[in-house]
């Protein structure tokens, strides 16, 4: 499932949303270098990164616009490659605008809980709540839609999340929160997707049966 072996011109159009976040990241990286640098705390704030201080409240716009903002290269890099490799079969199974929706409800989770947990001055910016909704998407259907997941890709998936988690807690100057917010945020969104289908299933099955 992770195997990436489609030419540039395929993944596009078979993963447009995947496609279009890492642009838009590229682009806002692009303009922080532009304008100043993306590690420099003004520059992030000014492209729309999170922040914390004591008696301020972020404006509501920041916990969205803070997915697709980076810090430094490396942190961009290794951001877009995981959403290059792990989000376009979420992107197939859920369809664009499914997960269009699910990622930005995933990312805006992690930032939530990065605003909620953090009790000292912060600068939060990056996709990797998103990214650990996903995840948790893929944890949600090993465990209950088997049907959808391999075995191989079930044990990749749950390598996946405890390196993840682990990588969390030895690397510095991680945002642990907004990890752990946008995992917690993807299975909720995963369930409740689940039971949206079901339910709708149900009701056509009953317009349809009730109709004969």
């Amino acid at each position: 499932m992770f195997a990436r072996r489609e030419s540039l011109g395929q993944y596009v159009r078979l993963y447009p949303v995947t496609t279009a976040i890492i642009l838009i990241q590229l682009l806002v990286m692009a303009a922080m270098e532009w304008y100043g640098s993306s590690q420099d705390s003004e520059t992030l704030l000014r492209f729309g990164a999170m922040y914390g201080v004591p008696g301020i409240e972020p404006a509501p716009w920041r916990y969205v616009t803070a997915i697709f903002v980076h810090i430094g290269f490396q942190h961009l890099l290794f951001n877009s490659f995981a959403l290059y490799v792990f989000a376009a079969p979420l992107e197939r199974m859920l369809g664009s605008w499914r997960y269009a929706a699910f990622y930005l409800a995933s990312g805006i989770a992690g930032n939530v809980a990065s605003a909620w947990f953090h009790s000292d001055p912060y600068i939060g910016a990056g996709a990797s709540g998103a990214i650990y909704g996903i995840y948790a998407a893929y944890l949600y259907l090993s465990v209950f839609r088997r049907d959808l997941i391999d075995y191989q890709t079930k044990q990749t998936v749950w390598t996946i999340v405890i390196i993840g988690f682990v990588y969390s807690f030895v690397v510095q100057n991680v945002d642990v929160y907004a990890h752990a917010g946008g995992f917690v945020g993807g299975l909720a969104v995963s369930a409740l997707m689940t039971l949206f289908v079901k339910r709708r299933r149900r009701r056509e099955s009953w317009d349809e049966h009730g109709a004969e």
